[in-house]
């Protein structure tokens, strides 16, 4: 109700103006509180074109990494799984999925830091 009284008599608002009387909680809800906060969608933004950059670029892995990364680090919403799992998925040594997950993540390394698109 205050807001719109202010509003009408067109006066400079503080974002720091309390909105209503304090809580028993402790503060007073302010306009700061409640307005978006641009920086924090624009982050948001921000992580969702990364996260869909990197997507694209374990998409672009042969197939075999690709299983063994998403397997390992829980992509698709899955579980992640130890090397010792997914090598008995894979029926081959432990120490052989470590290698191939090794040589996976160089390859993407080289190809974010190369801001190569997704094949």
């Amino acid at each position: 109700m205050h807001l719109r009284h202010i509003r009408r008599e067109g006066t400079v608002v503080s974002l720091q103006e309390p909105l209503e009387a304090s809580s028993r909680e402790g503060g007073a809800l302010t306009l700061g509180d409640v307005l978006p906060d641009d920086g924090v969608m624009e982050d948001d933004c921000e992580q969702r074109d990364l996260a869909r950059r990197l997507r694209g670029l374990v998409a672009s892995l042969p197939q075999r990494e690709r299983r063994i990364l998403t397997l390992r680090y829980g992509l698709d919403r899955q579980p992640p799984l130890t090397q010792q799992q997914v090598a008995q998925q894979f029926h081959i040594s432990r120490s052989y999925i470590s290698r191939l997950e090794k040589r996976a993540l160089q390859m993407l390394s080289s190809r974010w830091h190369a801001g190569d698109p997704p094949r």
